[in-house]
């Protein structure tokens, strides 16, 4: 009888043991960015996401006047490279005017076909530069 008793206890402690395995949650990992800046001319993809001047994003990061997004937000074609002039980035030093969230493009300063715009750095929108691109 202390056999049976015995072999029931291990039983009866492997089942709780596998139905208290089987009952604890996966784990999950949720990250919220929060919104894109709404900048006119883009935001560089980079924290901390502040608007990008005139110039600094070359035509093909925008599809039909709206910015392709980068960083976090970036959408995009999965294999993107785009061209950009980091001489406009505060990063690489640049100093000058730059639009603040909520601006407005300036009227003449189409984004789609910005002239004399002279790319010196390719990057993949989600924050990379693309050194095979580099010219």
């Amino acid at each position: 009888m202390k056999v049976k008793s015995t072999l029931f206890a291990l039983v009866a402690l492997a089942a709780f043991s596998f139905s208290a395995a089987a009952l604890k949650p996966a784990a999950q990992v949720a990250v919220e960015v929060g919104s894109a800046p709404e900048c006119p001319y883009g935001y560089f993809d980079h924290a901390p996401y502040t608007c990008a001047p005139y110039g600094y994003y070359g035509p093909e990061w925008f599809a039909k006047g709206a910015f392709v997004g980068a960083g976090p937000w970036f959408h995009g074609p999965k294999n993107f490279h785009g061209h950009v002039d980091n001489h406009f980035d505060d990063h690489h030093g640049y100093k000058g005017p730059a639009p603040s969230p909520g601006d407005k493009p300036e009227p003449g300063k189409p984004v789609d076909k910005i002239e004399h715009f002279k790319g010196n750095e390719v990057r993949d929108g989600r924050g990379h530069e693309s050194a095979q691109l580099k010219h």
